[in-house]
């Protein structure tokens, strides 16, 4: 009888474990795939940055440091080899966008012009669906961080060596805000 008592409580551990390890790859997985949507989304931002100031460069050549601060920043977003680096990056990009749509508010012209009005809908549509891509991925890192932390999780974690994410999160306060995407003609 305590043959059956010991075999029926190792097999619950063996279950346990095995149930704890299988999360923790399934939210590795997941966490995984979540970059990656957030990786493609930022990659449509960096990609939609050469247009802009292409696009700007006719109406205010003058204004040559703001341009290179964007392709600067692009650049940066570009090569960032972490996620913290690239949160970095992306600060330093929107920073960048906000002067050169700065620039593009003194030219009425350019307000007006179709390819540019296409241009600031598109990063407005990207600056959205960023949002939704980094909201997503950091609920899967907190519910994988979550699981390492838990008393079954730990021990598996340690053993199989998983380990906590960083949340995808800017450090400055005015980092969080939008890019201001103004469209002529519309309240």
């Amino acid at each position: 009888m305590g043959l059956v008592i010991f075999l029926g409580v190792v097999a619950l551990l063996v279950a346990v474990a095995v149930k704890a390890y299988n999360r923790l790859v399934a939210l590795g997985q997941q966490s995984a795939e979540a970059w990656s949507n957030v990786d493609v989304q930022l990659k449509r931002r960096t990609d939609l940055v050469p247009k802009l100031v292409e696009r700007l460069k006719g109406y205010a050549d003058h204004e040559r440091g703001a341009f290179e601060d964007a392709v600067r920043a692009r650049g940066a977003a570009v090569n960032a080899e972490t996620h913290e680096a690239r949160g970095r990056a992306e600060a330093q990009l929107s920073d960048a966008l906000r002067q050169l749509f700065a620039v593009a508010e003194s030219y009425p012209d350019l307000k007006a012009n179709e390819s540019f009005q296409g241009l600031q809908e598109s990063l407005g549509q990207i600056e959205s669906d960023i949002q939704s891509a980094r909201r997503h991925y950091n609920a899967v890192v907190r519910d994988l961080n979550t699981v390492v932390d838990s008393f079954a999780g730990t021990q598996i974690a340690l053993v199989f060596r998983f380990v906590k994410r960083g949340y995808f999160e800017l450090e400055r306060p005015e980092d969080r805000q939008v890019p201001t995407v103004s469209f002529p003609g519309r309240a």
